[in-house]
């Protein structure tokens, strides 16, 4: 069994930021893959289904981001579900508008959801990191993360979490590397490359 969270910030006001990237990832993973429907559960809601022959609850915690570990914990302890067996998908400054990248461990850089979860579930978690690309500086990024995704971006956005929804299964393989080319050659085949389009 494995555990794959989304992270975001609950309620209307928040449901289009580029930090509640998670929250559309599993919305439309729990839609397209015929999930159960969302309960309330672990301070968050949980949705329980299979992909590629795993099981998989999906869990969007409620806490806000920055408690975000106390959900995950939680459902963690509640279905037994090992670190290692833990996969977050989240917005990640660093990486252009719609790249995707796949990591165990690691730094924070500065991102309070899984600040929360190494605190309370340790380190060696996937991360599944979902571009969004950066406001150039600093003292901008508090509004970048929390301001909607524009108008313009919506299409491109819209292709991203199809992608990655369309072969989650591979993740829930363990197959990271493929998922992650997988996602990044559907993107360039609708048009959408980003300024860094080496695969590395």
């Amino acid at each position: 069994m494995q555990l794959f969270v989304g992270l975001g910030n609950p309620g209307a006001k928040y449901q289009g930021n580029r930090h509640n990237i998670g929250f559309m990832v599993l919305d439309e993973m729990a839609r397209r893959h015929g999930f159960a429907p969302w309960r309330r559960r672990f301070q968050g809601e949980t949705s329980e289904g299979n992909l590629g022959g795993e099981r998989v609850i999906l869990l969007r915690p409620l806490t806000f981001m920055n408690d975000s570990g106390i959900s995950v914990q939680a459902a963690a302890s509640f279905f037994k579900i090992a670190v290692g067996d833990i996969a977050v998908f989240h917005d990640e400054l660093e990486l252009p508008f719609s790249k995707v990248r796949v990591k165990v461990g690691g730094g924070i850089a500065g991102h309070n959801g899984l600040r929360s979860m190494s605190a309370h579930v340790g380190n060696e978690y996937r991360r599944v990191r979902l571009g969004i690309g950066h406001p150039g500086a600093k003292e901008l990024v508090h509004n970048h993360v929390l301001s909607d995704f524009a108008k313009a971006e919506r299409p491109q956005l819209e292709a991203l979490v199809d992608a990655v929804t369309d072969n989650v299964a591979l993740l829930a393989d363990g197959r990271d590397s493929t998922f992650q080319n997988k996602v990044h050659l559907t993107m360039q085949a609708k048009g959408f490359t980003s300024k860094d389009d080496t695969g590395t």
